[in-house]
């Protein structure tokens, strides 16, 4: 693996905290205000129970001193992670409970497919929505068995309707009318506008069942990497970005072990249209966690890569937009980095005049609503 690769200074406190998880030994040197700091910036990327459970073994062997304030919040962080990990798995049971007789393939995306793969992926990671992927054609059947179990469309707007089922890769999200929790069904992993076109078939055909739960599957190694990649790059608020690259540096250390990976992973991607993704992925996840990538991969996949995805500037453009929206991040710089991601990320998932036109109308609906709801001056 090349060492030679850009390094991409993201500032003083979330180098800080990217230090820290690449090796948590160097948090043995730090002072009562770098904790606060570290504390603080992982808070603010969604990384502290990352941090915490990287930290666990270290100082339950007195490796490093972590002093009894963070202590705390690291302990609480734990907490949290597992809880949300539990709920994770039992959200898994019961979309096999909804969804186990319709003998239609259910793959788990994301942070559901890291709790149920085996290996160990996403240790400490905080969780959010359940993704899933299924067939197109199945989409009227499972959506239909998630409202029988309680689910309901959280956009009751008939153009927010129109736009997910028309031009998106997913349904509207649905939300369970008694636990909470958000669903997310896809029927591919990029809007049907995009101009990188996967075909989801091939992810469903890789994918692996869980075992115990028949009706539910995991991706291939290689396709639950390169959809993290994708989704990546393709998402306009990097809020969560720098957590995402971090389960991405993760999974190029654990799969990577294999030889045979890098081959299929360059396979996959080629295949599957999302070369160009995936070397902008792999180019950030070494500039930024010094990931442990062969040259040759990368080359390959450059080479397989549509120009737009080759620019040697998108890496620093996108590790300016990972820094957290704290005081610290809040330079000229990064925030000019954020809109030019934004607007990047709306280019690549629709064609200009549809993109105008979408803008157009949110931002009218938007100072509707405000109007509707600002009251009447005495």
């Amino acid at each position: 693996c090349s060492r030679g690769h850009a390094v991409i200074a993201l500032g003083t406190e979330t180098d800080r905290l990217v230090s820290v998880l690449r090796d948590p030994l160097r948090a043995a040197s730090l002072d009562a205000a770098q904790w606060s700091s570290l504390l603080a910036t992982a808070r603010a990327c969604n990384l502290i129970g990352a941090v915490a459970d990287k930290l666990q073994t270290l100082a339950d062997s007195q490796t490093v001193a972590v002093p009894p304030q963070a202590a705390r919040h690291l302990a609480g962080a734990l907490q949290l992670a597992a809880r949300q990990r539990l709920s994770v798995q039992w959200e898994a049971h019961c979309l096999q409970r909804a969804l186990g007789a319709l003998a239609v393939p259910v793959v788990l995306l994301k942070g559901a497919a890291y709790v149920m793969a085996p290996g160990g992926l996403g240790r400490g990671r905080m969780f959010g929505d359940i993704d899933v992927l299924v067939p197109r054609d199945a989409l009227g059947e499972v959506e239909g068995a998630l409202m029988l179990d309680g689910w309901v469309s959280a956009k009751a707007d008939a153009y927010d309707q129109r736009y997910y089922r028309q031009w998106m890769h997913e349904i509207p999200p649905m939300t369970h009318i008694r636990r909470g929790t958000v669903i997310d069904v896809h029927h591919t992993i990029l809007p049907l506008t995009a101009r990188n076109a996967p075909d989801p078939a091939r992810i469903i055909a890789r994918a692996t069942p869980v075992p115990g739960l028949p009706a539910l599957r995991v991706p291939a190694p290689e396709d639950l990497l390169i959809h993290s990649v994708t989704h990546l790059v393709h998402e306009g608020e990097l809020h969560n970005g720098l957590r995402d690259l971090h389960d991405i540096d993760g999974m190029l250390r654990n799969f990577g072990q294999e030889p045979a990976f890098w081959d299929r992973l360059v396979a996959a991607a080629a295949g599957n249209d999302l070369a160009g993704p995936l070397l902008l992925g792999l180019r950030l996840a070494r500039a930024v966690f010094d990931s442990p990538v062969p040259e040759a991969t990368v080359a390959t996949v450059a080479a397989a890569a549509a120009p737009r995805w080759q620019r040697r500037w998108l890496p620093a453009v996108y590790g300016q937009a990972l820094r957290p929206p704290t005081r610290a991040g809040a330079g000229t710089m990064a925030a000019a980095a954020r809109s030019a991601v934004y607007v990047r990320s709306h280019a690549l998932r629709m064609p200009m005049p549809m993109l105008l036109r979408h803008l157009s109308i949110k931002a009218w609906k938007g100072l509707a609503q405000r109007e509707a709801e600002t009251p009447p001056a005495p």
